[in-house]
C-alpha cells in the first residue's frame, strides 16, 4: 500500500485484510511491479496549491454537467472488471452507491453481473466501457446489449487491445455480458504471439470511425496519452477523451498522467470533453486535475477498496470522502465552483 494517502488508507487496509492474497495482488498489480502506480500517484503530488484565505465563497458547488447529465460532483467511477470478485454486492452495489452519491459510473465490459441489472438497480442511465471484441460483428453485439440496457454513453478503451484476467477466476465469477470468451487464432510455426495473435484482434482508427457511426450516444475514447491521438479522435467526431495509462496495468514506464494532461488539454482546446484517471487518490488530486483543464476525473482502485471493505456502503463512503476533500480544497483556495478551478495556478 506504499503511496496510499491517509484518508483512503483505512479502506485499503480493510480490503487487504478481507480479500484473499491473490485477489488483493490482482487488484493492486501493475505492469511495473508497483513502480508505474507510484509514478501516477506522485505525478499529482508534484503540483502544489497556494491557499487563499478571506475569500467570500459565492454559492459554492461541486456540481458537474456533461452530455446533458448533471452530477453533484466530478468524481466518476472508472470501469473495473469482475467486481463480485471483491464483494458479493459487485457492480450492482457500486451502481447503487454511485446513485446515492449523485455521480456517474462506467460499467466494464468485463462486469460480473448483467449490465441490464446494474443499470436497473442504479435507477439512472450509466456509461458503458467497451472493449473491442476482436471484430466488428462481435463488438456490435456487445454495444447493442449495453444500449438496450439504457446506458447513456460508450467509452471505448483502446490501450489494452486484448484484455484477459490476470488470475484464475473462482467459480461463479465471469464476464457475463460477453457472448463467449474471445479465442485466439492458432499460430503457425515461426509466427509471433503478439503480432500474429493478439494484435490481429485489436481495433484500428478505421474501427473507431465505424463505431462512431454505430453509436447514437456520446462516444469517448479511453487510454490516450499522445496529442496526435487526441486530435484524430476529435476529427472522427468523438465527444470525449479519457487521458489514462490504465492505472499502470498495461505498459510500464509511461509518463505520469499528470505530466501529460496539460498537453492533452491544449490539443483538445475545448473541442470535446476531457476526463482523466490513473493515480487519483484524494480530493486535492481531483482539484489539481480540474485546475489543469480536465472536465472530470475517474477513480478505480480506491472505490474497489471501499467495495471490498463494506460493499455498497464502502463505495459510497469513498466517494463522499473524496468529495469532502475536494470541497475543503476549494474552500481553502477561495474557489466557489468547478469552472473557477481552471483559473487557479498550480506550483
Amino acid at each position: 500500500m506504499k503511496g496510499t494517502l491517509p484518508l483512503l488508507s483505512h479502506y485499503a487496509q480493510q480490503a487487504q485484510a478481507k480479500l484473499p492474497a491473490n485477489v488483493w495482488h490482482y487488484l493492486q498489480s501493475d505492469a511495473g511491479q508497483g513502480a508505474q502506480q507510484q509514478c501516477n500517484e506522485a505525478g499529482w503530488q508534484t503540483h502544489k496549491l497556494i491557499p487563499r484565505p478571506l475569500q467570500a465563497l459565492q454559492q459554492p458547488s461541486t456540481g458537474c454537467d456533461m452530455f446533458g447529465e448533471h452530477w453533484a460532483h466530478p468524481i466518476m467511477l472508472a470501469p473495473v472488471a469482475y467486481q463480485t470478485l471483491f464483494h458479493v454486492d459487485g457492480e450492482i452495489g457500486t451502481a447503487v452507491a454511485c446513485n446515492a452519491q449523485q455521480g456517474q459510473m462506467m460499467v466494464s465490459s468485463l462486469a460480473s453481473q448483467p449490465v441490464a441489472d446494474i443499470v436497473g438497480q442504479a435507477q439512472q442511465p450509466l456509461w458503458f466501457q467497451l472493449y473491442w471484441q476482436g471484430d466488428r460483428a462481435r463488438t456490435e453485439v456487445l454495444l447493442h446489449k449495453a444500449l438496450n440496457a439504457g446506458v447513456s454513453a460508450i467509452v471505448l478503451t483502446v490501450d489494452a487491445p486484448v484484455k484477459q484476467a490476470l488470475m484464475d477466476l473462482p467459480k461463479g465469477v465471469s464476464a457475463v455480458n460477453l457472448e463467449k470468451p474471445l479465442a485466439m487464432q492458432a499460430l503457425q510455426p515461426g509466427q509471433s504471439q503478439v503480432f500474429d495473435g493478439w494484435m490481429t484482434q485489436a481495433p484500428t482508427w478505421e474501427d473507431v470511425a465505424w463505431l462512431r457511426q454505430q453509436c447514437k450516444v456520446p462516444l469517448l475514447i479511453k487510454g490516450l496519452m499522445h496529442v496526435d491521438d487526441a486530435k484524430r479522435t476529435i476529427a472522427l467526431g468523438c465527444e470525449g477523451i479519457v487521458v489514462s495509462n490504465h492505472g499502470g496495468r498495461v505498459l510500464d514506464s509511461t509518463p505520469a498522467v499528470a505530466a501529460i494532461l496539460p498537453d492533452m488539454v491544449a490539443a483538445v482546446d475545448g473541442q470535446c470533453k476531457l476526463l482523466v484517471d490513473s493515480g487519483i487518490r484524494s480530493g486535492q488530486d481531483v482539484f489539481k486535475a480540474l485546475a489543469m483543464g480536465a472536465d472530470a476525473v475517474c477513480i478505480g482502485r480506491p472505490y474497489i477498496w471501499g467495495l471490498a471493505s463494506e460493499g455498497a456502503m464502502g463505495v459510497a463512503k469513498v466517494i463522499r470522502t473524496l468529495r469532502d476533500e475536494l470541497e475543503m480544497t476549494m474552500a481553502l483556495t477561495g474557489v466557489s465552483r468547478l469552472s473557477d478551478i481552471r483559473q487557479v495556478d498550480l506550483y
